[in-house]
């Protein structure tokens, strides 16, 4: 078992860090199309900014969090009104900012037979008492990086500190090495267009030739936070991944939904 500690009963009824409990169709990566429980907590080491594909399409838990609103038991409240549901989606954010809470919800999926998946920039490594089923990590390269002076979703001017934070932990390769080893799959869900980003795209399969990743493990993710931004780069995404044999994963519920939050 790991060091961290069990939530109490009494942790498990107050606020938790999750921001965000709902049903919806997971829409990114290698378990795609399923139903699922989305967990979103709030608070994230990262601020990323992809230029014209926009700022983090879940800023509201980074640049400008919000507070808490669900407790552990309101997760376990959920799945006992949809049962059906064997999946969750852990999300932020940074998911890994709340260990306590990570290591419970591996407990309740364990006696559930529910396949987490924890969608994470991999800077911290968690030795949860029970694997994670899938650690879906989204690596921050360079073209994640704020500019100094450009507006935020909230209208503040983006300093040097936010730059500072965002690259601190921005590739914390013992934490996701670590995290590959532990748990029981990952894969590596990659924002860049590597058509009009070919320096991002060279700095992301050296990134993979260190790891060691396989192809198989990586997913392509074009970048955008609004559907008219991804109707534009899909096409280009997708022939790219076509001819250069790359798994490709869209953001289903951006092109649904637009901006919608809880989809």
């Amino acid at each position: 078992m790991s060091q961290i500690p069990r939530m109490t009963e009494a942790e498990k009824a107050k606020l938790a860090g999750v921001i965000e409990l709902y049903t919806c169709i997971q829409s990114e990566g290698s378990r795609a199309g399923r139903p699922t429980v989305a967990v979103r907590t709030t608070g994230c080491t990262h601020r990323c900014y992809f230029g014209e594909g926009g700022w983090c399409d879940s800023f509201y838990t980074s640049i400008h969090p919000e507070k808490a609103r669900y407790s552990f038991n309101d997760i376990v409240a959920m799945y006992d009104a949809n049962p059906e549901i064997k999946e969750m989606m852990l999300t932020g954010g940074s998911p890994t900012m709340w260990p306590k809470l990570v290591n419970e919800l591996t407990h309740f999926a364990n006696e559930r037979g529910i396949i987490i998946t924890i969608e994470t920039e991999g800077s911290h490594f968690i030795e949860t008492d029970y694997p994670i089923g899938l650690v879906s990590f989204s690596p921050k390269f360079k073209n994640s990086i704020p500019v100094l002076g450009v507006l935020t979703p909230k209208g503040s001017v983006t300093d040097q500190k936010m730059i500072d934070k965002h690259n601190s932990l921005r590739l914390n390769k013992d934490a996701i090495k670590k995290s590959m080893v532990y748990h029981s799959d990952y894969h590596m869900k990659v924002v860049v267009n590597p058509v009009e980003m070919p320096e991002t795209w060279t700095e992301i399969r050296a990134f993979m030739d260190e790891l060691e990743v396989p192809k198989d493990k990586i997913w392509i993710m074009p970048p955008g936070d609004n559907r008219e931004e991804l109707i534009r780069v899909y096409p280009m995404v997708i022939n790219w991944c076509t001819e250069n044999m790359y798994n490709f994963t869209g953001r289903e519920h951006i092109i649904a939904f637009d901006t919608k939050r809880e989809v």
